[in-house]
C-alpha cells in the first residue's frame, strides 16, 4: 500500500488538506489524517492532487510511423502531462479498420504504455471513406469510430455508420472538414492569411460538415462528438443541435483557446495545426462556449511530428502541435491564474466531464474508484523547452513560454507513470 499524507484536494471547488490511502488499482481511503502501516510513504507537502486526466485524442503513430512518434514516448509525454487514460486516434499503418490490424496496436499498448490507453477504429477501410471499417469485430475493443485526420466526405456513408455505431452503443467521432472547401489552405483565411500572403482554410470547411453531421445524428440517435471545434459559427451549430436534444458533443485545444491568427508571427510551420488558428472572435467564443457548457471538454489532439516535417514555410510542414507534456500547465496558467477559469472547472473539463459523457470509470478522486491521478505543484514554473519533452515530437510554437502548474507525480491504476526526479526520490512501487 501507498500512502500519500498531506496533500490538497477540491471540496466543493475548496482545496482541503487530505491523505490518499492507495492499495494496489484502488484508492482505499481519503481522510484528513490516515495513521496505517503501509509499504511507503510519500509527503506531498501540501500540493494539489487532481483525477489523473483524461485525453480522448491524441496521435500516437505507432504502429506505421514510429519516425514521429511511438507508444513508449508517447504513453510516458502524457503521464507527464498527468494524463491517465488517454484515446489514440486510428490515422496509423496499417489503419485499425478490423481486428487483425487493432490487434498489433493493442499488443503495443499492453507491453509499452504506462497509462490506459483505448483506442479507436476507424469508420472507413484505410480511413479512404469508400469502403466501411469492420464495425462489430472492432466495437468490443475500441473506444469509439473515427476517420479523425480525414472528414468522411460521402454523407450517406457518415449516416450509416452513425446508425450501426449507435446499435453497438459506440459514438461516432468526428474530425469536420469539407474538402471541397480546403482550397489549398495552409491557415486560416482571415486578415494574418492576407497579410502573410498564404492560401487560407475558411472557417465552413469545418462548420458546414458539423451542420450536416448532427442532422444525420439526429436522424440516426447515433452519439456523435466533434473533434477539435475551432470556429464561432461550429459553436453555435452544437448550441442548437443540443438545444433540440440531439444527442452532440465536442471538445477544444489548448491551442485553439490559448492562440488565434495574430499569434502568428511570421511563416513558420511551426504554427501550422488543423484546424487552423482562428480569428480572435472564434478564440472568444470558444472560451464563452466551453464555460457555458456548449463545448463539454478539453483534448490535446497531440499531434507529433518529425522536426525536418515542421521547420519549413507553412505551405510544405506537416500539420500538428504537440500538447500532452503542457496542456494542463498552459490552461492554468492562462485561464486560472488569471481568474477566467476556476481550477475546479478546469480540472471538470479534463476529468470528471470527460467520463461523464463517455460513461467511464475513470476521471474521480473517491474511496474505491481508480487509483489515477495526478500530484501538481501549483506554484512550481518552468520555462517551455522541447529539447526536454519525452514525446518523440518537438512540435510546439510555444518555446521558452512560461508556465506554472506543474505535474509532479502522476499514478495510473496505482502504479507511477510519472515522477519528477527533483521532487520525489522514488525507485519503484
Amino acid at each position: 500500500m501507498l500512502l500519500l499524507k498531506n496533500g490538497q484536494i477540491l471540496e466543493n471547488g475548496i482545496l482541503v488538506k487530505k491523505d490518499i490511502l492507495v492499495d494496489g488499482k484502488k484508492i482505499l481511503k481519503i481522510a484528513e489524517n490516515i495513521e496505517e502501516k503501509v509499504d511507503r510513504v510519500l509527503d506531498l507537502a501540501g500540493k494539489f492532487v487532481s483525477p489523473g486526466f483524461i485525453d480522448v485524442h491524441v496521435h500516437w503513430r505507432e504502429p506505421g510511423f514510429e519516425y514521429k512518434e511511438n507508444i513508449y514516448h508517447a504513453s510516458r509525454a502524457a503521464a507527464r502531462g498527468g494524463f491517465t487514460t488517454v484515446m489514440p486516434m486510428p490515422n496509423l499503418n496499417p489503419v485499425p479498420d478490423n481486428y487483425e490490424n487493432l490487434k498489433l496496436q493493442l499488443d503495443i499498448i499492453e507491453r509499452d504504455s504506462v497509462i490506459r490507453a483505448i483506442p479507436y477504429g476507424a469508420i472507413t477501410k484505410g480511413e479512404q471513406g469508400r469502403e466501411y471499417a469492420e464495425f462489430k469485430e472492432l466495437a468490443k475493443y475500441v473506444f469509439a469510430f473515427s476517420d479523425d485526420g480525414r472528414g468522411v466526405q460521402n454523407a450517406n456513408m457518415m449516416y450509416e455508420s452513425m446508425k450501426v455505431a449507435a446499435k453497438l452503443g459506440k459514438a461516432i467521432v468526428a474530425h469536420c472538414e469539407d474538402n471541397s472547401l480546403i482550397r489549398g489552405g495552409c491557415m486560416h483565411c482571415g486578415r494574418r492569411s492576407r497579410e502573410l500572403g498564404l492560401p487560407g482554410i475558411p472557417s465552413i470547411c469545418e462548420s458546414v460538415q458539423i451542420a450536416r453531421d448532427v442532422l444525420l445524428a439526429e436522424a440516426s440517435g447515433c452519439h456523435y462528438h466533434v473533434c477539435h471545434v475551432s470556429t464561432k459559427e461550429s459553436v453555435r451549430i452544437v448550441k442548437e443541435a443540443k438545444k433540440d436534444g440531439i444527442k452532440v458533443t465536442c471538445e477544444v485545444c489548448p491551442h485553439h483557446l490559448i492562440s488565434d491568427e495574430m499569434d502568428i508571427p511570421d511563416n513558420n510551420g511551426m504554427w501550422k495545426m488543423n484546424p487552423p488558428l482562428r480569428s480572435r472572435e472564434d478564440r472568444k467564443a470558444l472560451i464563452a462556449g466551453l464555460l457555458d457548457g456548449t463545448i463539454d471538454i478539453i483534448a490535446t489532439d497531440h499531434a507529433p511530428h518529425a522536426t525536418y516535417e515542421k521547420e519549413l514555410p507553412m505551405q510544405k510542414a506537416a500539420f500538428g502541435i504537440v500538447g500532452s507534456e503542457t496542456a494542463f500547465s498552459q490552461l492554468y496558467t492562462k485561464f486560472v491564474k488569471t481568474g477566467i477559469f476556476s481550477l475546479d472547472f478546469l480540472v471538470e473539463v479534463m476529468t470528471k466531464r470527460v467520463a461523464d459523457i463517455f460513461d467511464l470509470p475513470f476521471g474521480t478522486l473517491e474511496e474505491n474508484g481508480y487509483a489515477d491521478l495526478v500530484v501538481i505543484d501549483l506554484e512550481k514554473s518552468l520555462t517551455i523547452n522541447p529539447d526536454n519533452f519525452l514525446s518523440k515530437g518537438r512540435n510546439t510554437p510555444y518555446v521558452d513560454e512560461e508556465i506554472y502548474g506543474i505535474p509532479v507525480l502522476t499514478l495510473s491504476e496505482g502504479k507511477i507513470a510519472y515522477k519528477d526526479e527533483e521532487v520525489f526520490d522514488i525507485k519503484y512501487l
